[in-house]
């Protein structure tokens, strides 16, 4: 691994993606690099020859009303996350680049998965998310993708995209890295204050106190983990789903096996999701 190549254009993109040996992994980011993305571009040194990091704050996802303003830019100290973990060449393109003739006219639709949870709260949001991730897939040309699960709708959605588009990568999830009290990293929470943090450390108390549960079937996974978020009026809760982790349709009473557990809250000016991977039941016999 040599120094890292930065491009900030098409061209310059593709000189330097000429120069790099394969295998390819790309992980795609927003900026705002913290610990998470750090492990996600450890994982793809550890399964490629080569790494590519895009940072590129994606207008078409946010919608009205929502943080694109003060998302936080740091892309001298991104730059230097992504080299120190082993990111070969950064893509840090603007709008303009990735969107040459304006906002495009042709987008990829998320369909039905993309109407529930996160889409449901935020409609338009995973058009936005797909079509980028589409663009910096064909750009980049990589032979895999990392995606964290903490975004676990997201990471469904591209995997599904992957294979009806036949985009011919391989969608590889890692696991959500979490701060020491459980917080799940996110960009997002440099916004919270000192009592806002607090706050949100309810959301992982409540997927914990669901998991707990997973024994006892789905409705005992759901009570556990809503007793605990009412217990602090403080999170403004947007949902809280036990969904089967392939279609994200609500589990029935009856069912066994692999489920996801999902939330989202606001917690002062913040809006964070978080989510646990669960069996649920004891099983049959």
């Amino acid at each position: 691994m040599g120094e890292l190549l930065v491009a900030r254009t098409r061209a310059e993109l593709s000189a330097a993606r000429s120069q790099l040996e394969g295998p390819v992994a790309v992980v795609m980011t927003m900026g705002a690099l913290h610990a998470g993305h750090a492990r996600l571009i450890e994982r793809a040194r550890a399964r490629a020859a080569s790494v590519v990091v895009t940072i590129f704050l994606n207008p078409l996802q946010f919608g009205a009303g929502e943080d694109l303003a003060r998302y936080p830019r740091t892309l001298d100290a991104d730059l230097e996350l992504a080299a120190a973990h082993g990111a070969d060449l950064v893509f840090a393109p603007t709008p303009d680049v990735v969107y040459p003739d304006g906002e495009p006219g042709v987008r990829v639709s998320a369909g039905p998965l993309g109407s529930v949870l996160e889409g449901a709260s935020r409609p338009g949001h995973f058009d936005g998310v797909l079509t980028v991730v589409a663009k910096l897939m064909h750009l980049t040309r990589p032979d895999l993708a990392l995606f964290g699960q903490k975004d676990a709708q997201q990471l469904l959605l591209v995997r599904r995209m992957v294979r009806d588009l036949d985009l011919g990568v391989e969608v590889v999830a890692v696991p959500t890295v979490r701060e020491p009290d459980g917080l799940a990293m996110s960009s997002r929470n440099r916004y919270l204050t000192p009592c806002d943090r607090e706050v949100a450390l309810v959301l992982r108390r409540a997927l914990a106190a669901g998991e707990a549960a997973a024994a006892e079937g789905p409705s005992a996974v759901r009570r556990a983990a809503r007793d605990v978020l009412v217990a602090e009026p403080a999170a403004r809760v947007d949902y809280l789903a036990l969904v089967d982790p392939h279609d994200l349709a609500d589990v029935p009473e009856h069912h066994r096996g692999e489920a996801l557990l999902a939330v989202a809250a606001r917690v002062g000016s913040t809006r964070l999701i978080d989510n646990v991977p669960l069996v649920v039941g004891r099983g049959e016999g």
